[in-house]
């Protein structure tokens, strides 16, 4: 397991600074897998991380396990919390991991030297005992971890728009695999189709 300092080098390396929820996220990285008994950073998918929010936190996480999106092992569930759930793929064992809601006033205690909040939690988060930083939580998932992770090569193409959708991610209306957008309620609303003409995106002529 990296020390804690070399994982917030990491992290900080992303966003030329450290913040406080960057050591956050590294401690709740290394709280977690440590209560699955799992080491990092990992170069396999047996552990698969949700974070409740993106930002720096989630890169502190991702510092720690090794866990990205781009391995499909780092997940984003927006709740807008400092929180996320570790999963073990091979038990399905999960633990939820949240800071308790008053370090911000604890972590000044450990910095009494310093003015300023944002510096003193800075100390503090990097140097408080789990114990009186994290909440830890076993918690079971909503959806099996299997169908989260899904199989590779599964597709279906969406019998609304016609797109392809991937790691079974329908939703089947009737017999009907529909994508989430046109299941619907989707982030987007469709407007005019464009399409890019040296650089500049244009709108496609009405029937071409």
């Amino acid at each position: 397991m990296q020390p804690l300092q070399t994982i917030l080098e990491l992290s900080a390396s992303w966003h030329k600074h450290l913040c406080p929820r960057q050591v956050l996220g590294a401690r709740i990285g290394l709280a977690g897998t440590a209560a699955l008994g799992l080491t990092v950073p990992r170069t396999d998918k047996r552990l698969v991380v949700i974070v409740e929010t993106d930002g720096c936190f989630a890169d502190g996480v991702a510092a720690a396990t090794g866990c990205t999106m781009g391995h499909r092992t780092l997940r984003l569930a927006d709740y807008g919390k400092i929180g996320a759930t570790f999963v073990d793929v091979k038990t399905e064992t999960a633990v939820r991991i949240i800071p308790q809601l008053d370090i911000r006033q604890r972590a000044c205690q450990y910095a009494p030297d310093e003015k300023k909040h944002y510096y003193a939690q800075l100390i503090g988060y990097q140097q408080m005992p789990d114990d009186e930083l994290l909440t830890i939580q076993t918690v079971r998932l909503s959806t099996p971890i299997s169908q989260i992770v899904s199989r590779n090569g599964v597709r279906a193409n969406c019998a609304g728009c016609g797109e392809e959708i991937i790691n079974e991610r329908e939703v089947m209306v009737g017999e009907r695999p529909y994508c989430a957008a046109c299941a619907g309620p989707a982030y987007y609303a469709p407007e005019e189709l464009l399409f890019v003409v040296d650089g500049v995106l244009a709108e496609r002529e009405k029937g071409g």
